[in-house]
């Protein structure tokens, strides 16, 4: 394998990555964004008003999204090896 091809493999798997976890990580922002505006203006600055939620709205949007995640994790291993295949 030569450096070019090398380089294509690993921005492939960096932009395979940040869209996986892009899903998850914006619904945790907006949720902890929520829950930080909804503690501001309560002046309520209990630790599992945070962080309970937040749970929640990774684990509900991890199964949201499980589809979509498998599938183009699914698509990025399938070219891969054949990328390896056609190689060797």
């Amino acid at each position: 394998m030569e450096a070019v091809e090398a380089i294509e493999v690993t921005r492939e798997a960096v932009w395979v990555m940040l869209k996986v976890s892009g899903p998850v990580l914006i619904v945790a922002l907006a949720v902890g964004l929520i829950i930080a505006l909804f503690q501001a203006l309560t002046q309520m600055q209990e630790m599992t008003l945070s962080f309970v939620p937040k749970i929640l709205a990774i684990f509900l949007s991890i199964i949201l999204f499980l589809p979509f995640m498998l599938t183009t994790l699914t698509e990025f291993t399938e070219g891969l090896v054949d990328h390896i295949v056609a190689s060797g």
